[in-house]
């Protein structure tokens, strides 16, 4: 199917609708999912504060893939507990939401130049379901996931956003689900944050605020402040892909803000029309 055909398609099934927001959520601990947290009621609040969407596309930063870039197409996505060591009750949590395959399978020809196949393997891991936990509670909405290649740079994350923007003038929310800053080996349970950690969520910041995404994705020129606040970019690259699908006219708002445990930052923003 042609990109073309798949918009004409898209938009045969999906409704017009006012530009829908994008969005980006540090996700941090598995724990914000059970626990009331600052994080979690900033989650709660913003799932009652968005238009309502017809269907999500989640970006994670832990469904990771070498060489390709996948979507999943299963219509009953599976409730994925990719974590050790963590409270039973933990566990016990499943997001039944439905998939939405037909979409999923367009969104796969709109992304043709990035070479993106499709999977009903995977489902939903811990950075979607434990954000939609409190975002749509009733699990109500179509969702599925879009991976990550993480053989490709940045760049190639800006282009992806780039290319499903589009969807968002069709009832479909975009989610990133990462950190700004992941660095678990540096982890302080005094909750004292590293300035390397404070100065990276400013420069990041910073970036943002000029829409200077391409300064975001250098990650020459961030050197080895990025190396030492992402040792890998997997929790980064989501929130490439929400700032590529952004446009010019868009408002930047930040939703929560803040190091957690020293060296992860729960910065979330959202573009909105």
């Amino acid at each position: 199917m042609s990109i073309a055909s798949s918009l004409t398609s898209l938009a045969e099934r999906f409704k017009a609708s006012p530009k829908m927001p994008l969005v980006f959520l540090g996700h941090g601990s598995p724990m914000n999912a059970i626990e009331d947290t600052a994080y979690s009621r900033s989650w709660v609040e913003l799932g009652r504060s968005l238009p309502r969407p017809q269907a999500i596309v989640m970006i994670s930063a832990h469904w990771m893939t070498q060489g390709s870039t996948l979507v999943d197409v299963s219509a009953a996505p599976r409730t994925i507990h990719d974590f050790y060591g963590f409270p039973d009750e933990l566990y016990q949590l499943h997001y039944p939401a439905k998939g939405a395959p037909e979409l999923a399978k367009q969104v796969a020809s709109m992304l043709a130049d990035y070479k993106v196949q499709t999977d009903d393997s995977w489902g939903l891991d811990h950075g979607a379901w434990s954000l939609l936990h409190h975002l749509y509670p009733a699990a109500d909405v179509p969702v599925f996931q879009l991976s990550i290649d993480i053989t490709k740079d940045l760049n190639w994350q800006l282009g992806i956003g780039k290319a499903l923007a589009k969807l968002r003038e069709r009832g479909v929310l975009i989610i990133g689900s990462g950190n700004v800053v992941h660095n678990l080996g540096a982890l302080q349970f005094n909750g004292k944050a590293h300035d390397w950690a404070l100065e990276f969520d400013s420069v990041f910041a910073d970036k943002l605020n000029q829409r200077d995404f391409a300064g975001l994705a250098n990650t020459k020129a961030l050197g080895s402040l990025l190396r030492m606040a992402n040792p890998s970019l997997e929790h980064y690259a989501p929130a490439l892909t929400i700032a590529g699908a952004a446009s010019a006219k868009d408002q930047l708002v930040y939703t929560s803000e803040g190091i957690d445990l020293g060296a992860v930052s729960m910065r979330s923003f959202m573009f909105h029309a």
